[in-house]
């Protein structure tokens, strides 16, 4: 099983929502020591805004886009190809301002493409076609709004990875983290547990007698 990690905090190592991811990844590790494993950071290499040139890029026939504008498109294709080679999709995502960062919207508009990773069907429904992905989405927020009207990111990012065919969607998030020290170290704590729960790892097998 092949998994993609995207980390997208601005904190770097000081960020909650990646030592949730580096805990996954140990996780599988753990169970796998030859796991796949790619990580992209685009925290600390953000994904360029998605602005009209990168539009136009997209919309242009091949056959007709300048050298700029096959460079903007070789990079979502970049991004889409990793997505698509993943079975399992690992998103650390923190909160910031109620919402994602800047730099994961800019990453999700890059995916986002007609006739690539959705399409509309004869009935002009919406078809995703990022399917049978295993996803994780890891958050860290500084207060406590899971499950509340304050948790604007979840259902976002809910219908958005739908909308690109992604439904297999588990999310874990560690609350609390400008609680103080207390708070924010049980937040993590319980966010730990719950992706050991969600990843088992299996023991080491009994002899027989």
């Amino acid at each position: 099983m092949k998994t993609l990690v995207i980390l997208s905090s601005i904190l770097g190592d000081r960020s909650n929502s990646k030592q949730l991811a580096d805990h996954l990844i140990a996780r599988v590790k753990e169970s796998n020591p030859a796991a796949a494993i790619k990580v992209r950071d685009i925290g600390a290499q953000p994904i360029p805004y998605f602005d009209g040139n990168t539009a136009g890029a997209l919309f242009t026939p091949p056959e007709a886009r300048t050298i700029e504008q096959q460079r903007i498109v070789e990079l979502s294709d970049t991004l889409v190809a990793e997505l698509m080679e993943a079975d399992r999709i690992v998103f650390a995502v923190p909160v910031y301002n109620f919402n994602l960062p800047a730099q994961f919207k800019s990453y999700l508009d890059h995916l986002a493409r007609a006739g690539v990773t959705f399409r509309y069907t004869s009935e002009g429904v919406p078809e995703g076609l990022v399917k049978d992905k295993q996803v994780f989405v890891l958050t860290a927020r500084g207060g406590k709004a899971e499950g509340t009207p304050s948790d604007t990111l979840t259902p976002y990012l809910r219908q958005m990875l739908a909308f690109l065919g992604m439904t297999d969607v588990t999310f874990v998030a560690a609350e609390g983290m400008a609680m103080g020290e207390v708070a924010a170290l049980e937040g993590l704590a319980q966010a730990r547990q719950r992706i050991d729960a969600l990843l088992p790892v299996a023991g080491p097998a009994s002899l027989a007698a």
